[in-house]
């Protein structure tokens, strides 16, 4: 019986590893992908801006 206490916790981690990435790969894209896509692009925007004005990062624009 030990050999099953053994191998149940790799199991289980092996299990919710791949449940994991199903989560991850199923809410990627789909309706919110604009609105994500769209964030990111106005975050590189004011870093970008940000840069080119001499403010620290961080600091804000």
């Amino acid at each position: 019986m030990d050999y099953v206490s053994a191998l149940v916790p790799p199991a289980v981690m092996a299990v919710a590893f791949i449940a994991l990435i199903k989560t991850i790969v199923k809410s990627q894209g789909g309706v919110n992908k604009s609105k994500e896509d769209a964030a990111v692009d106005a975050a590189l925007v004011r870093s970008d801006a940000a840069k080119r004005n001499g403010v620290p990062e961080g600091q804000g624009a």
